[in-house]
């Protein structure tokens, strides 16, 4: 009975990945789709960075679905590590040494900060969400990796984690309640090439770097307490 569910969904999905390849104009080069997004998005979002622009308002579905991807990733990995028995925090974790110590407390910190300014300025520059929150867990790599016997607080990641997400969808969704749809840019654009521009596009990349480093730290923090 399994296989044959599983049979009729393949062929549900693989239907439904056809009858979408039609309509996508391959090879096209008058949808002017591109066009509009470099002539009218900087007015119509105020961020300087067009990709910003198309990732977090234009294509803010996409942005929630890959968010959604991670999540789910990130869930199944720690159900994954959390069904085995973890070892006891008491156990004797060897010491780095001072040099390597104290330059992780070093660095620690100036990686988070780069991280944050990464995708605080995500509507200015090149970056976001998703690069400022990587570079966010690789500090807590680099904490795992050196500052040997640390870890991060579970419940403290989990609490940022969701409140990013939550973050993201309630902007989302105020665009739906003001009746513009998902995402609509509501907040007044600012003065163009500055922070405070953009709307809600800086807002959202800021939930994104959280939501993103918060995850991707959980990931890392799962994979070096399987290793011990």
């Amino acid at each position: 009975m399994r296989k044959i569910i599983a049979i009729v969904l393949l062929a549900v999905i693989v239907m439904g990945i056809s009858l979408a390849v039609r309509e996508i104009p391959f090879g096209k080069t008058d949808t002017k789709v591109g066009e509009y997004y470099l002539n009218e998005g900087k007015e119509e979002t105020g961020a300087a960075n067009i990709v910003t622009s198309v990732v977090v308002n234009y294509r803010g579905f996409d942005t929630l679905g890959e968010i959604a991807v991670l999540f789910t990733a990130a869930i199944g990995l720690g159900a994954v590590f959390g069904s085995r028995k973890k070892k006891k925090d008491a156990e004797e974790v060897e010491k780095s040494s001072l040099i390597v110590y104290t330059g992780c407390r070093f660095l620690f910190p100036v990686i988070l900060l780069v991280g944050a300014y990464i995708f605080i300025h995500g509507h200015l520059t090149p970056g976001g969400g998703f690069q400022g929150g990587a570079v966010v867990a690789s500090a807590f790599l680099l904490m795992y990796l050196t500052c040997r016997g640390k870890r991060i607080r579970d419940k403290s990641n989990k609490v940022v984690e969701s409140l990013g997400g939550l973050i993201f969808v309630g902007i989302g969704l105020v665009g739906l309640i003001i009746g513009k749809g998902f995402l609509f840019n509501f907040l007044p654009k600012g003065e163009f090439l500055t922070l405070f521009s953009g709307g809600i596009i800086p807002i959202i990349y800021i939930a994104i770097g959280f939501k993103v480093g918060a995850e991707l730290t959980g990931v890392l923090d799962n994979i070096i307490e399987e290793s011990k």
